[in-house]
């Protein structure tokens, strides 16, 4: 499936609503349930949780937060299995199916999950930074503490590249890709103090003001690793 939803259309609309959702738990604290915030059960609904990813779940990620429901089960399956990653599907569609895999693994009640096919990251090691920068935005959601921890790794050495990236999208006003960056720079260990991380990341969410995704972004880097205050 396409990674990502185009403006204007149902799946937008969609993928705006659980992210806005997502957000507000991870930035303001509360309840939350993935059943919840989803305004619609369909295939759109379906697609949506598959364009966030491993998003979807984040706040279960937090201590004691929300509810662990079974129709939040149903729902992670159901898009597991309306929408895996063909024969030819992309790295990110791969690895963005393996992240939702692996969150649902963590984070929802007991049970087997879907046994997802190998993801590849030989792009990490050879990408030119540009196209790395745009793949990893796309993939923020595996950032996650203890998600992709071979992903995060091997992103740990170009890290400089992912800064270039950064500074890049800014300039570019890209304010979803800055933000994705931005999410994983600030878990990453060695950020350069010159990039201006957490000013950069508060002036993406500003500018960003409107976009469910960029916030969602923000308030991750935020809630998981403290940047962007």
């Amino acid at each position: 499936m396409a990674e990502q939803a185009q403006k204007n259309s149902p799946l937008s609309a969609a993928v705006a609503d659980v992210a806005q959702g997502v957000a507000l738990a991870l930035g303001e604290g509360g309840s939350y349930a993935l059943s919840g915030v989803l305004v619609r059960d369909d295939a759109v609904a379906l697609a949506a949780v598959r364009v966030l990813g491993a998003d979807v779940l984040a706040p279960y990620a937090l201590d004691g937060r929300g509810a662990r429901g079974g129709e939040d089960e149903s729902v992670v399956r159901r898009a597991l299995a309306a929408y895996p990653p063909d024969a030819g599907a992309s790295d990110v569609s791969v690895w963005s199916y393996h992240g939702l895999v692996e969150a649902s693994r963590a984070y929802l009640p007991g049970g087997s999950w879907p046994v997802h096919p190998p993801a590849a990251d030989d792009w990490v090691r050879t990408d030119p930074w540009p196209k790395l920068a745009h793949r990893v935005s796309q993939l923020a959601a595996l950032s996650l503490p203890g998600l992709a921890p071979a992903l995060a790794d091997a992103l740990a050495t170009r890290t400089e590249d992912l800064a270039r990236g950064f500074v890049r999208a800014v300039r570019r006003r890209d304010w979803l890709q800055a933000a994705g960056l931005g999410r994983w720079l600030a878990g990453a260990p060695d950020t350069p103090g010159s990039l201006g991380l957490d000013s950069g990341l508060a002036f993406v969410r500003r500018m960003g003001d409107g976009d469910a995704r960029v916030a969602l972004q923000a308030a991750a880097a935020r809630r998981f690793h403290g940047r962007g205050w």
